[in-house]
């Protein structure tokens, strides 16, 4: 079949390079990619959100299937707008519909969703500027530290940890009277804070039906120890060892069961990765967050795990016959380290010439790119977050060191990566 894969980062390039390997795959174009895509496929200079032109060019390329990378257009409605499309309708899109994007596109429906179907996650209360008043006692009388998140999509910025109620007072009258996160904090979601330990869980489901993929660990800092500025990742591993099968057991019955199941009673329509953000709280998984497809750096640790045909899965998914799939992992860890553009989060430069990526890469090592661009022959720097080095090991530690040493083979100037990855996992 012809695939089109939507996105330009490191998760659509390990999505372009695990779908490349599948017999079932005919031709895959990718919109609008990058350097590293277009290695595997056909790039089209088509922006994520152009639905109109999206669907022309899955017409003129008789595409069969559309894989969604980001949320954004997911969010705004892709979905809903192929199926809705005379011209498109017989296409295949894996992402949920517009309605079930909203487990990622509001925190606040997000946390009515579980509260409906009893997951567990932190209590909470939502604020308007219509409540302000009875947001600003909230927060007065919340235990410390307090988490303020911003309902809609901010970009990985709209959530905030407060150590006391001074700065969470402070900041809430930053969203919701100073626009601090624009329309995305119009109503914001206070929480209690979660103690534990941070993980992420995958499960592709076709609406009925799931597969529970790797789990895997992200690092959100951009300092080494996991200090400085939140990031949209610096790397990932996977597995994790402290996820044993009890745990697992819990993460299924308590949270993926009941939120497959909340999907349908609700009437959402949803084939498509779901991500889970949880917290470890002593062995007790709470929900953290919904997202409405694969993380990334973590699709660059976790793919590469999954043994089974990608396109298979996918149409597996497309005709809800996921129950009589079985999910094969590579057992051996795996761990992402990012090389980022000098000043990211902040402000950084592009169109760096990239010294290295037509050296030999390593066994068990793959090179992903994010942020790049072809010119000519050369590659530039094309965004914050530029490449990607994945690697195998027999521990998170050697995966970690092997992908530390590949990535001294690239340069450009002002790169920089964290060396730390996987640090607290021998």
């Amino acid at each position: 079949m012809n695939i089109l894969l939507i996105g330009s980062g490191g998760r659509e390039h390990a999505f372009a390079w695990k779908l490349t390997q599948s017999t079932l795959c005919n031709k895959l174009f990718i919109a609008p990619g990058n350097a590293g895509t277009g290695l595997c496929g056909s790039n089209l200079p088509v922006a994520i959100n152009d639905f109109e032109l999206l669907a022309s060019a899955c017409v003129s390329n008789e595409v069969d299937l559309v894989l969604v990378g980001p949320e954004e257009p997911l969010v705004k409605g892709i979905y809903d707008y192929f199926k809705n499309n005379a011209a498109t309708k017989h296409i295949t899109v894996i992402g949920p519909s517009k309605a079930a994007s909203q487990l990622e596109g509001s925190k606040a429906f997000a946390k009515a969703f579980m509260q409906r179907h009893n997951i567990p996650t932190a209590a909470y209360g939502e604020f308007t500027a219509d409540n302000y008043a009875a947001g600003v006692e909230y927060i007065k009388g919340h235990s410390l530290p307090v988490v303020l998140k911003a309902d809609g999509l901010a970009a990985g910025k709209g959530v905030l940890i407060c150590q006391n109620s001074l700065e969470a007072l402070s900041e809430f009258e930053l969203m919701l009277h100073r626009s601090k996160f624009g329309d995305a904090g119009k109503k914001v979601v206070v929480e209690e804070f979660l103690k534990g330990i941070e993980l992420s869980v995958f499960v592709l489901t076709d609406g009925k039906n799931y597969v529970l993929l790797p789990e895997a660990k992200d690092y959100k800092r951009v300092g080494e120890g996991d200090t400085g500025l939140n990031t949209g990742g610096m790397g990932a591993v996977s597995p994790l060892p402290f996820v044993t099968d009890e745990f697992l057991q819990k993460v299924k019955e308590k949270i993926i069961e009941p939120t497959v199941a909340g999907l349908q009673k609700d009437q959402l329509d949803y084939k498509g990765f779901i991500f889970f953000g949880l917290m470890n709280d002593d062995g007790e998984p709470k929900v953290i967050e919904y997202n409405c497809r694969m993380g990334d750096p973590e699709t660059e640790v976790v793919i590469p795990r999954i043994k089974n045909d990608l396109v298979e899965l996918l149409a597996a998914t497309a005709r809800q016959t996921l129950n009589e799939i079985t999910i094969e992992t590579d057992n051996r860890c795996a761990a992402a380290v990012v090389a980022v553009s000098g000043g990211y989060p902040g402000e950084h430069k592009t169109g760096i010439p990239i010294q290295g990526l037509e050296n030999e890469v390593l066994e068990n090592s793959l090179v992903f790119q994010a942020g790049t661009k072809q010119q000519g022959r050369e590659v530039f720097t094309n965004g914050g977050r530029v490449l990607v080095v994945t690697s195998f090991g027999d521990s998170i530690s050697e995966a970690a060191e092997q992908s530390n040493y590949m990535m001294e083979q690239l340069y450009f100037e002002g790169m920089y990566c964290r060396s730390d990855i996987g640090y607290e996992f021998p």
